[in-house]
């Protein structure tokens, strides 16, 4: 069996982003088991690898921002 410090940089990140992705669609373990792996990450390059657009599983119509339903400046 391999640990997490035998894998390469490239297969632990898609690793991660597979459980993050798994643990934001509703999985129960994949949470902790997506935390380990971007600790792992996280104690190799020190910096934060994730691309929080690619995290966001909403439709690109969900994702636009709405207009809102006050006008802050409008004189009345």
């Amino acid at each position: 069996m391999t640990t997490k410090q035998e894998w390469t940089d490239e297969a632990l990140s898609a690793m991660a982003i597979e459980w993050r992705r798994k643990a934001l669609a509703g999985e129960l373990h994949a949470r902790g088991i997506a935390y380990e792996l971007e600790t792992e990450l996280r104690r190799r390059a020190g910096a934060p690898f994730t691309n929080y657009g690619t995290l966001d599983m909403r439709p690109l119509e969900m994702r636009a921002a709405r207009s809102r339903w006050w006008r802050f400046w409008q004189a009345r």
